[in-house]
């Protein structure tokens, strides 16, 4: 039996979607449950996982420019000054 990728793809985005919603009612179970300290740590922790996961976006968005920026093209042309054999000692 052949698997239709897309239709796979499809059932496995809904099954991720019905986990993901899963996770969030029992989170909020769990939470109605906590004292009043214990929900301020844990809604210090998501702002604490929210903000890295901003850095993370920001850091790969500056990389992706760098990358496809032509900024540096003109090294592509230019000479090697320098060989492995210019080196006075080599790291293993």
């Amino acid at each position: 039996m052949w698997l239709n990728i897309d239709s796979y793809e499809f059932s496995n985005k809904i099954f991720i979607t019905m986990l993901r919603d899963t996770l969030i009612k029992n989170t909020i179970n769990n939470l109605k449950k906590l004292p009043d300290q214990k929900i301020k740590e844990v809604s210090d922790f998501a702002e604490f996982l929210l903000s890295k996961s901003d850095d993370m976006l920001l850091t790969e968005g500056i990389q992706k420019l760098a990358a496809e920026s032509k900024s540096f093209e003109f090294l592509k042309d230019e000479e090697d000054i320098y060989t492995s054999d210019d080196l006075k000692e080599i790291y293993k």
